[in-house]
């Protein structure tokens, strides 16, 4: 299964609604892509009831290629969305789009490179010297910081198209990837399994899997976004590290493509790399973000010419939903 296949047809969204307690407050929440392992926490707060015991009726709407779920927030549509990165937020800034980010599920975007190994490309420098498979919003993102930070040309740039056949066939080619998706079908298909760069352990330290909402909703029912946000880091606890089986079945209800071998693989490179669960988070809880880790995104973003440096990204973000512990247990992993 490729994250983003271009060719992949959009199923039809399901509503999965939590079986909350009569007058529960009903939330629209829709993730940015197909059912998957990555959104698992906000399933198994479905499937487990926290979002039911904290009074809360969510209905998760599933994403998709052709699904614009910032528009639908805009408009009212939808209570919470899933930002892939801080980038879109701080666009929305630059367009006086009133939305905030209110958690960072993700403390490591999972953006990666792979390379076949045994091919003089098994370190970071070393991709200096590869041809690089980059999509279109890969190129105009993420890309340009490598470009900024590390020096990579864009002449070492080749159209990813989402197939992995071109990477299979030649071994002097790196391609990008989700550490917790495209690896997996390399290893699948390939026979082997491929190195790993992850970009967040070269310094690209977005937030990722971002909750966004409304401001005029934090404005008015703080309660409410609070209790969102704490349901969903409980969530994230119990998919992590306690009994997942009922939130995996609902993510094969959603999206029948998903099968158990690609959500295990997920899990497992999600804790490998300390995706959801890592910095921060060890002491603040699931969903931290700080300050600091704000501006330093923003500064590299400036630098390589993607946000206007003269942008207020303090805008884009609010600290008074997360940092509070919530769902930290000292016996965990």
């Amino acid at each position: 299964m490729l994250r983003r296949a271009a060719t992949a047809v959009c199923a039809a969204a399901i509503a999965l609604c939590a079986g909350a307690a009569s007058g529960a407050d009903k939330v629209v929440f829709a993730t940015n892509w197909k059912a998957e392992a990555e959104h698992g926490g906000f399933y198994q707060a479905v499937a487990d009831g926290t979002y039911a015991k904290y009074g809360l009726d969510v209905t998760i709407r599933a994403g998709g290629p052709q699904s614009n779920e910032r528009a639908l927030l805009a408009a009212g549509k939808v209570d919470f969305i899933i930002g892939g990165n801080m980038m879109p937020a701080l666009s929305a800034v630059k367009e006086g789009i009133p939305t905030r980010v209110v958690a960072a599920i993700m403390q490591k975007d999972p953006q990666c490179f792979m390379t076949h190994p045994g091919q003089g490309l098994d370190t970071w420098e070393s991709l200096k010297k590869a041809t690089l498979l980059v999509g279109k919003d890969g190129f105009v993102s993420f890309y340009q910081w490598m470009i900024a930070d590390w020096g990579f040309k864009e002449s070492q740039v080749k159209p990813y198209l989402f197939n992995p056949a071109p990477f299979l066939a030649d071994k002097r080619v790196a391609q990008q990837g989700y550490v917790t998706a495209e690896p997996y079908a390399i290893e699948r298909q390939g026979g082997f399994k491929p190195n790993i760069f992850l970009l967040a352990d070269y310094g690209y330290d977005t937030y990722a899997t971002t909750l966004e909402t409304r401001v005029d909703l934090i404005e008015r029912n703080p309660d409410l976004v609070q209790r969102f946000v704490d349901a969903s880091i409980v969530g994230w606890y119990h998919y992590l590290y306690g009994d997942n089986r009922a939130a995996n079945a609902l993510i094969k209800r959603d999206n029948p493509e998903m099968d158990d071998a690609q959500i295990a693989f997920s899990i497992a490179k999600m804790k490998e790399y300390g995706i959801v669960d890592s910095g921060d988070s060890k002491q603040l809880g699931i969903g931290a973000m700080t300050d600091a880790r704000q501006k330093s995104f923003f500064d590299k973003m400036a630098k390589a010419k993607l946000v206007d440096p003269a942008t207020d990204y303090r805008k884009a973000y609010t600290l008074r939903f997360v940092d509070r512990g919530v769902g930290l247990d000292p016996k965990r992993p």
